[in-house]
């Protein structure tokens, strides 16, 4: 398994709050949904995504993905700052400036605007994603990147975007599944763009003897690998192993299994009712005992009371 592909694997939407904005130009929406991650796209028209900063602009069909909780803007003309079609909360409820409920905007099912036939058409999408896993992921990422249409190479957007327009039983589950699809795909071809500087874990997955070893880790961590069996795996010396890992990831590989597991346990812990010795020897300790010495030295908290965190922080 690739490390992406792990990644991604813990970066899933549930009931997403998806949803299409109709409207004609000049105007503007606040997203406020504090989501870890929101997808934009324009279906039709340009758009700019103003976060304080330098506003990104979006052609039709360019996806963006906007890390982090923080609200922004998407408006159609960032120099004229117009006032905002209305303000999208983490409950997926659209206010007016005031903070009342936004009249005369809802045109159907995940629809809001001004009329069917807008000029401007844009779809948004949320994730709520928490874990030691994909913080990996988030911490990579810049606050706001942009995908070009044309260095796009799935199909999905196109889907979801016929897919919304229906209501029929299971609906909700399609959405999801297709956002994941759209978010994963935008991802991979975000890094694979010549300007990204994309983070070690991502590009040693395509080197013949490191991306093995981590295959090898991610497939099965539980495996009591040594830095031996891992070169055995890459077909090369445990030296050059070794110094190859090291060179592209900054890290050992012995190193960044411990690391790896540990960030696996820390979200069992946190999404499960496991007890910690199966959740230890999932990962690959021996114990209840030898996990929680690994995860205190790593996270300076013991199994049990971050579980009892975790769960009084979600409550």
């Amino acid at each position: 398994m690739d490390t992406l592909t792990d990644v991604l694997n813990h970066i899933r939407s549930s009931g997403a709050l998806l949803g299409r904005t109709l409207a004609n130009p000049p105007w503007s929406v606040t997203l406020a949904e504090r989501a870890s991650l929101s997808l934009v796209t324009m279906l039709r028209g340009q758009a700019w995504i103003v976060d304080g900063g330098e506003p990104h602009r979006l052609e039709p069909q360019d996806i963006a993905v906007v890390v982090g909780p923080g609200h922004f803007d998407v408006t159609s003309d960032p120099e004229a700052s117009p006032a905002p079609l209305y303000v999208q909360t983490e409950a997926g409820v659209c206010l007016d400036e005031a903070g009342n409920a936004a009249e005369g905007i809802a045109l159907g099912t995940r629809t809001c605007g001004m009329q069917l036939d807008a000029d401007d058409a844009m779809l948004t999408g949320s994730f709520a994603v928490t874990g030691r896993v994909a913080d990996r992921l988030l911490s990579a990422l810049p606050r706001v990147l942009v995908v070009p249409r044309a260095d796009q190479r799935t199909a999905a957007l196109r889907l979801l975007e016929a897919e919304i327009l229906r209501e029929e039983p299971g609906q909700q589950a399609i959405l999801d599944r297709l956002l994941d699809l759209v978010l994963a795909g935008a991802l991979r071809d975000w890094f694979a763009l010549p300007e990204t500087k994309a983070p070690g874990w991502y590009r040693a997955s395509s080197d013949p003897v490191v991306g093995t070893a981590l295959a090898a880790i991610h497939g099965e961590p539980h495996r009591p690998w040594t830095i031996e069996l891992l070169a055995r795996q890459a077909h090369v010396s445990r030296a050059t192993l070794a110094r190859r890992f090291t060179d592209l990831l900054g890290e050992p590989p012995m190193s960044y299994l411990t690391s790896w597991r540990l960030c696996v346990a820390a979200d069992l812990l946190e999404r499960g009712d496991d007890t910690v010795e199966s959740v230890a020897r999932e990962v690959g300790y021996s114990s209840a005992y030898a996990l929680s010495t690994a995860f205190h030295r790593e996270y300076g908290i013991r199994p049990g009371h971050y579980r009892r965190r975790s769960v009084g922080v979600a409550g």
